[in-house]
């Protein structure tokens, strides 16, 4: 995928993985999950549905043939646009983690969806099997928390 494509700096953004996914109560509740960027990095990311957290656990284990009727929405309204969903970008708004949504049309034209929650575009990365990018200022503020 070429940068070029992107109306907003790729640089500021560094790729991640989930490497570890849970909940942060016996109940499943409250879902947590950790990323971890390409050079080791590691981000936690809390307080969400544990719903969304069994979810994106499912979308890994390649269990997708129960999809949540918000994604499943998503999923038709791009193909009946002939949508693309390329990547999602998480960054911090304020004391909010959220996500802007990157599709490509046929013409390779870029639509962004902005500001929705990140635990939501996390799950639609793992369904879709896309790149998941992290805002640089997340990891370096995380390295400044830490004393790193």
């Amino acid at each position: 995928m070429s940068d070029r494509l992107f109306p907003e700096d790729n640089s500021d953004y560094v790729e991640a993985r989930i490497n570890n996914i849970g909940f942060l109560d016996s109940m499943g509740l409250e879902g947590a999950l950790v990323l971890k960027s390409i050079d080791g990095v590691e981000f936690p990311i809390v307080a969400f549905s544990g719903e969304v957290a069994q979810h994106i656990a499912l979308f890994q284990q390649g269990q997708k043939n129960a999809i949540p009727t918000i994604y499943n929405l998503v999923e038709e309204i791009a193909v009946m646009h002939d949508l693309l969903l390329l990547e999602v970008r998480i960054y911090q708004s304020e004391s909010l983690l959220r996500a802007n949504l990157y599709f490509q049309n046929r013409k390779k034209e870029i639509l962004i969806l902005r500001n929705y929650r990140a635990s939501d575009a996390i799950a639609l990365a793992a369904y879709y099997d896309i790149p998941i990018k992290l805002r640089k200022t997340l990891l370096e503020k995380k390295d400044k928390e830490i004393g790193v």
